[in-house]
């Protein structure tokens, strides 16, 4: 009556490995689908995250559209397709000039890559990202996201909901070790094996200076799973650079007013209130055109990068790689080039910007630096290097 079914023995036992794998990091993955239920119906009674759900909402009508949406979805494709897309679409809309992109013709549609980015915004760097790939048809990724923003217990709903993966941080040495440990094996684990892509930032934090480095500490704990040579290693992770621009910096006087405060406060420290403001600022604040350029995967390059050097040099050579990548496709903007010349009080790039363009970016870091208790002229310094690093960057390996 019933076609017999062969199962080919090698596709069990990797079924096998990968549902041993998934349990070890119960703690630290995404949602499977059949999770979905019970987390967005926790979501639906948190008060905190009803109370954010109605300023993001204000419409009573679409208020409830969206809770009932919320409620009724199934999968995490059709939470991010119904609820974190079109919400992105309004962010897109009401706070930026355009969002655009380019050099994606070397990706497929159902490849796997290590995303490795510039980190300007907690949120929108990866959620833009996913909605660029959605758009094109491309797989969407699995993000990373530190245990420090998961200020709620809605938030850590949220975002497990949404594919992302929690990195622990702020764990003594040995405890700290075995993290490391484990989120390099689930990162190597959900690529190589379970075949998904993953977006990770090239260091720990935003870049408050505009000065993007890939901390080789990453790429370090990338090659702790790794069981063979670190060529095979690292091509095994199909590593793609990615440059993210922001026309106007998100929550950039914010990260001037932190840099001061570290300067001179030595036990200064960030709240959870601040990460909370820093990500609800960077959905709402205005942020000019944004652009994604990316580069072409890394394993072309591995050979070259790789031999004949020890493991640290070999890491540290990658990790100049990755930053020449981003360097050279940072789009700048000409709030960048106002910005440089600004600051070494020149007019070397004054073909690239408008009379108009610059009165307006000094009226913006005028408006902003005035809001700040520290010595206006070195806030200003500061606010100046944040968008004028990615010009010295370029030029410095470029031009």
């Amino acid at each position: 009556m019933f076609e017999e079914t062969v199962f080919d023995p090698n596709e069990i036992q990797q079924l096998k490995i990968y549902i041993i794998r998934m349990k070890e990091f119960e703690d630290i993955r995404p949602y499977n689908d059949n999770e979905i239920n019970g987390a967005t119906a926790s979501l639906l009674e948190d008060k905190s995250f009803l109370g954010l759900f109605n300023k993001l909402y204000p419409q009573p009508e679409v208020r409830a559209q969206v809770l009932q949406i919320l409620s009724e979805v199934q999968s995490t494709d059709e939470f991010q397709k119904k609820v974190i897309l079109p919400l992105l679409g309004y962010v897109e809309k009401s706070s930026t000039k355009g969002i655009s992109f380019s050099t994606m013709d070397q990706f497929r549609a159902d490849g796997n890559y290590l995303f490795i980015s510039n980190h300007r915004d907690i949120i929108l760097d990866s959620a833009l990202l996913n909605m660029i790939l959605f758009k094109q048809e491309i797989k969407r990724t699995e993000i990373a996201i530190g245990d420090n923003l998961l200020i709620y217990s809605w938030i850590k709903e949220l975002v497990r909901i949404n594919r992302s993966f929690i990195v622990k941080r702020n764990l003594g040495l040995r405890e700290q070790l075995d993290a490391s440990k484990e989120l390099s094996a689930y990162i190597r684990n959900t690529i190589a094996f379970k075949g998904n892509s993953v977006w990770l930032a090239q260091r720990e934090g935003r870049t408050k200076d505009g000065n993007d480095l890939t901390q080789p500490a990453v790429l370090k704990m990338l090659n702790m799973s790794n069981t063979g040579s670190a060529l095979e290693g690292f091509i095994e992770l199909n590593i793609v650079p990615m440059a993210i621009s922001y026309e106007i910096e998100p929550c950039g006087i914010a990260k001037v007013a932190e840099l001061l405060n570290r300067k001179y406060n030595p036990d200064f420290a960030k709240t959870q209130q601040d990460d909370l403001n820093s990500m609800a600022n960077g959905f709402m604040a205005q942020k000019g055109r944004i652009h994604y350029a990316f580069g072409n995967p890394l394993n072309f390059k591995l050979v070259e990068l790789i031999k004949g050097k020890k493991p640290n040099e070999a890491i540290q050579a990658i990790s100049e790689y990755i930053d020449k990548r981003i360097y050279f496709n940072y789009k700048l903007w000409p709030n960048n080039y106002i910005a440089y010349d600004l600051r070494e009080k020149s007019a070397a790039h004054a073909d690239k910007y408008t009379a108009e363009e610059k009165n307006s970016f000094i009226e913006m870091m005028e408006a902003e630096v005035s809001t700040l208790k520290f010595d206006k002229e070195e806030a200003a310094g500061l606010y100046l290097n944040m968008y004028a690093n990615p010009v010295s960057n370029y030029e410095k390996h470029f031009a």
